[in-house]
């Protein structure tokens, strides 16, 4: 998906460097995308709830037809959630535009019980590699 989006700027800003990225939460073996609504923001908050899971980013730089693409995989695990807080959070409107029904770079931190990997990843956009498939691309980075 990064890669897809990445090609479709790329197509309409000749000789600009353009970054893509799609990120996406996986619990077990199932795939959270952003809710629908506020029920299923809810339903991903209380499947989430205790659990650890797996957020992976997918990011591509591209410079004409010359593109590299990597992914970031960081784990996180959630607190035990009292439906109360749940509820309250889906109320906040945080989570309805994200993957997996929450942001661990708003309100979603308090829902953080602790990560293993990148931080930033799971914010939507990993620096480290981000910096790196730069670096390959030709970029120099101060």
């Amino acid at each position: 998906m990064s890669a897809l989006k990445a090609a479709k700027v790329s197509s309409r800003h000749k000789g600009f460097v353009v970054i893509g990225a799609d990120t996406i939460v996986v619990l077990g073996r199932q795939v959270l995308g952003k809710p629908k609504d506020p029920a299923s923001a809810v339903a991903m908050a209380k499947a989430l709830s205790g659990r650890v899971h797996r957020v992976i980013t997918g990011v591509t730089v591209r410079k004409d037809a010359k593109e590299f693409t990597g992914a970031e995989t960081t784990r996180v695990k959630f607190r035990p959630l009292r439906s109360e807080v749940i509820s309250h959070y889906v109320e906040s409107g945080e989570p309805m535009d994200k993957a997996g029904a929450y942001g661990i770079q708003g309100r979603g931190i308090l829902l953080v019980d602790r990560i293993e990997g990148c931080y930033t990843n799971v914010v939507g956009l990993p620096l480290g590699l981000l910096s790196e498939l730069l670096e390959r691309l030709g970029v120099r980075l101060p």
